[in-house]
């Protein structure tokens, strides 16, 4: 199945683009995207410090994702 992830921030500047689709088994939870998404090397950082929202909400890790779910990898942000 397929899911949309999006990302933001310093997740952008480490994997050069806003969005992608990826291929995930059905069954993924959250922590399983992360697993997958930590291949890239250079988001590995960024996504030990960042969160992961489905679907605009924030969710555990043992969330299950659905097709076509938008997973957003959103690191802290700082300013005042």
């Amino acid at each position: 199945m397929q899911i949309t992830v999006r990302y933001f921030a310093a997740a952008i500047d480490a994997v050069g683009h806003a969005d992608e689709r990826l291929d995930v088994e059905v069954g993924t939870t959250v922590a399983g995207v992360r697993a997958l998404l930590a291949a890239n090397t250079a988001l590995t950082k960024v996504l030990e410090r960042s969160r992961l929202a489905v679907n605009q909400r924030f969710v555990d890790e043992d969330t299950v994702v659905d097709a076509d779910a938008e997973v957003a990898v959103i690191p802290p942000v700082a300013g005042g």
